[in-house]
């Protein structure tokens, strides 16, 4: 009995101990899978996400959607990826041009060359081809369309290529060499462009080489003249994580 009464008296100095602690208030921390420590940003994008409101994650402001001068011969609504300086331009016409931020094949994969977008889809499934299978072979098969999905919120194919312009959910990818060879863009991105070209269009994809380098540089010489602040869209950003196969 004296035994009993000494560990009931542990027991409830410990839950008072417990639930007097703010560290109670929240999950344990063995349960918390992020290891990256909770700001007041991804309070708010929580708290977004819960009322279903689109959430934005923060890019550099020369990779934000922007309308900018752009000299080219290429004709309006032909869509060119500036590789080396990891920009897509949607030709305007009248020496305009809308420019995206995106990210572009690692070191070994990026490409070049003309293609057209063959085909469209809103959240599009995922089956990734043998070749990344045989370099990958722990990629999932097959992954349906969603917000968990690597591929984001719209894909443009191009051609009859394994490539596409496509969505992510990592925005910290933007401005990088970090692809197998897709153009990757932020889901609010992708859905602007999305509505904004149709199956057809032309898609001139500029080459990383040196040789290269001049013309890539005459393609940015490009001043803002308008930024074109990001519109809601319905297209989520998913949370902090991101799957580790991300192509």
């Amino acid at each position: 009995m004296i035994h009993f009464a000494r560990t009931a008296a542990r027991t409830a100095v410990v839950l008072a101990a417990l639930s007097s602690s703010a560290a109670f208030a929240g999950p344990f921390p063995f349960f918390d899978l992020n290891t990256r420590p909770a700001t007041s940003s991804d309070q708010v994008q929580r708290e977004r996400g819960q009322a279903g409101e689109p959430t934005t994650t923060e890019v550099p402001a020369n990779l934000r959607r922007q309308v900018v001068a752009y000299a080219t011969s290429e004709a309006p609504g032909t869509i060119v990826i500036d590789t080396p300086h990891t920009y897509l331009y949607l030709v305007l016409g009248g020496g305009k041009a809308m420019r995206y931020g995106i990210g572009v094949g690692r070191e070994g994969f990026t490409w070049s060359g003309t293609q057209t977008i063959t085909r469209k889809q809103e959240w599009p499934d995922w089956t990734p081809p043998p070749e990344m299978l045989r370099r990958q072979p722990y990629l999932p098969r097959f992954m349906a369309g969603g917000p968990g999905n690597s591929l984001g919120a719209r894909a443009m194919y191009l051609g009859v290529t394994i490539y596409r312009i496509h969505g992510t959910n990592a925005p910290d990818t933007i401005g990088h060499q970090v692809s197998s060879g897709c153009i990757r863009m932020v889901n609010e991105d992708v859905t602007d462009l999305y509505s904004r070209v149709n199956v057809g269009t032309k898609v001139v994809v500029l080459p990383m080489s040196p040789r290269h380098e001049a013309v890539a540089h005459a393609h940015a010489r490009s001043a803002p003249i308008e930024v074109v602040p990001l519109e809601p869209t319905p297209a989520p950003v998913a949370a902090t994580w991101r799957p580790f196969w991300m192509n």
